[in-house]
């Protein structure tokens, strides 16, 4: 990813939908453009809210979707099934792992079929579901949980935080401008009308923010040393 590639998420079902939760989940999270994270799921954007059973039998359909976003060697795909043997899915692996791209496959079942077609495979044996077949249950919790791990992981080696902090959240709303004025006064250690005097320079700017207010810079020079930079401790090292 550093070197411009994506994550992108495949599933059917309950499992693709939250591969697409991740992935929209990201870019207000970690400021991370919307393209960089994608979940592709079969049966397209319909699928999201209404089931489209079928799709997932579909092995050239989940090729077919990888071609479509254009998979190449930098991406990596991740792919989701309760199973482990979903068509679409396997389809959309190897499609990338010709590609050259790097594949995982999530499943709860050992020796599953995508992970025996993939780089490397994260099988989690949840057990028989509380309610018979509902793999939305303990197999879809399992999966959320492996899903977070990957994209929270992904990007706090890409610097999207500083310590456990998050410092790349795009305020969109109150609340998370609120949450940056307490993220700058955290780090910092500055008063409440001083970090938001600082984010408002810096144009919502967490990293500039905490910049301007360590380093005494300008909100420019701030801008500029965040942009060349991998990370905010980079950055404060830099400055």
């Amino acid at each position: 990813m550093r070197e411009g590639g994506r994550l992108i998420y495949v599933g059917a079902g309950t499992a693709g939908r939250l591969g697409v939760l991740d992935a929209s989940e990201c870019p207000p999270t970690f400021d991370i453009d919307p393209s960089r994270v994608v979940g592709v799921i079969a049966g397209g954007d319909t699928a999201i809210r209404t089931a489209v059973e079928d799709a997932e039998d579909d092995r050239e359909g989940g090729a077919d979707a990888m071609a479509a976003i254009e998979v190449t060697a930098r991406d990596s795909v991740v792919g989701l099934s309760a199973s482990g043997r979903t068509p679409f899915v396997s389809g959309a692996l190897g499609f990338a792992r010709a590609a050259g791209a790097l594949t995982v496959a999530v499943a709860c079942n050992q020796d599953s079929v995508i992970g025996r077609g993939a780089d490397h495979a994260i099988e989690v044996v949840v057990g028989p579901e509380f309610i018979a077949g509902s793999t939305r249950l303990k197999a879809g919790t399992a999966q959320k949980l492996i899903v977070n791990m990957i994209s929270t992981v992904t990007m706090v080696r890409l610097g999207k935080t500083y310590g456990n902090i998050m410092v790349d959240l795009r305020a969109t709303n109150e609340k998370l401008r609120a949450r940056a004025e307490r993220i700058v006064m955290l780090i910092a250690g500055c008063t409440a009308d001083e970090a938001g005097a600082a984010l408002e320079g810096a144009g919502g700017s967490v990293q500039a923010a905490v910049l301007m207010l360590l380093r005494g810079l300008s909100a420019e020079e701030a801008a500029e040393l965040v942009a060349t930079s991998d990370s905010l401790r980079s950055a404060l090292a830099r400055a």
